[in-house]
């Protein structure tokens, strides 16, 4: 069946063959089948939805269908399909082979027979295809069930039939599973529904565990980390840029390094390329209160223009150290500190145990 008007799929298109395809698109010559292979070779030329749809009237979605359903119907041809099917489907049912696209090509000629035998439309065939998907999917089939599209829907009718209390729902069930039934053993577990009035209460699925980041803390920045002083400008240069990919502050990264999280504190997300240089807290240019500890200097090495109100990194002796500058200085500025992040106080609860830190 198949149609020689047919093009053949290929990146490379002249644009007077290009002009010939669209111009038969404009006709509607040939079948939908045709149509879906030529949109598929006009778009893989590089021609986007639009255009096609303003040279031919042929809409994206509709573009989308048909590129599908003629993708599904070629590979009905590799299998054991009657001519007499693949004509039906040509009447056009480009609808009804679109659903199928989530099988297999040999499950798919099984269920184009299926759907051909009782002429089922495009959200029957929806239906029966995505239960024989999850059918399909199962580790153990389940007794007196056979790997069909048909028993497929049948099981799933009477799985839900044995769990309805509702009389008129459940008849509704055990009709419909008896009418695709394939084997003859599945009709026979539906048919016994009809004395067997057993309650099988339905297992709901868990609740999602769903949360909505609300305050910008709760987004953590991931952070180069350049090392622990004393470092070099080569080491400082050898560090690459992260770019966050938004709304979840994704990282590709590759090769090696350390990285540090950070809260999505206003001056962290607003760095434009951060890194991060760990030291002593004595080692900075103005005495911190406390003991020394070792702290986290965001840089910015974006920012190295001179102002007042900052510090800086720069080279001093081949070594790299932070700064700052009452007036603009002559030496190249590597990067602003944007924020010293003191790590966390641990308190020790035992503590409190000690006979001499309770009260009497």
């Amino acid at each position: 069946m198949n149609d020689d008007k047919s093009p053949e799929i290929s990146a490379q298109l002249s644009e007077e063959d290009a002009n010939q395809l669209l111009r038969s698109l404009l006709h509607k010559e040939g079948n939908w089948v045709y149509w879906g292979k030529t949109c598929h070779q006009l778009q893989k030329a590089g021609y986007n939805g639009q255009f096609i749809f303003e040279q031919t009237g042929f809409q994206a979605v509709q573009q989308n269908l048909i590129v599908v359903a003629a993708q599904v119907y070629e590979s009905l041809l590799n299998e054991d399909v009657s001519e007499e099917v693949l004509a039906y489907y040509l009447g056009p049912k480009s609808d009804v082979l679109y659903e199928f696209r989530i099988l297999n090509q040999e499950q798919r000629a099984v269920i184009a027979q299926l759907a051909y035998s009782k002429n089922l439309d495009n959200q029957t065939a929806k239906e029966v295809a995505k239960a024989f998907q999850e059918f399909s999917r199962l580790s153990q089939l389940p007794s007196g069930f056979i790997v069909h599209p048909g028993d497929a829907i049948a099981y799933q009718c009477w799985k839900q039939a044995r769990q309805k209390r509702d009389l008129s729902q459940r008849t509704r069930l055990i009709a419909k599973g008896l009418k695709f039934a394939h084997s003859a053993t599945a009709r026979e577990a539906i048919e016994k529904l009809l004395s067997d009035f057993t309650i099988i209460p339905e297992t709901s699925a868990p609740l999602i565990p769903l949360h909505r980041l609300e305050v910008q803390e709760e987004i953590c920045r991931i952070i180069p980390v350049v090392g622990t002083l004393p470092l070099t400008k080569n080491d400082l240069e050898g560090v690459k840029t992260l770019n966050p990919v938004y709304p979840f502050h994704l990282i590709n990264y590759s090769g090696t390094g350390s990285v540090i999280p950070l809260p999505g504190w206003r001056a962290v997300l607003k760095a434009q390329d951060p890194v991060g240089i760990l030291c002593m807290s004595d080692q900075l240019p103005k005495d911190l209160t406390g003991n020394p500890e070792e702290v986290l200097i965001l840089v910015d090495r974006q920012i190295n223009q001179w102002n007042a109100n900052s510090y800086f990194l720069i080279e001093e002796e081949g070594q790299l150290t932070f700064k700052w500058f009452e007036e603009m200085p002559s030496i190249p500025l590597l990067g602003q500190i944007v924020i010293v992040v003191r790590p966390k106080k641990v308190f020790d609860e035992n503590n409190i145990l000690e006979a001499w830190q309770m009260d009497d």
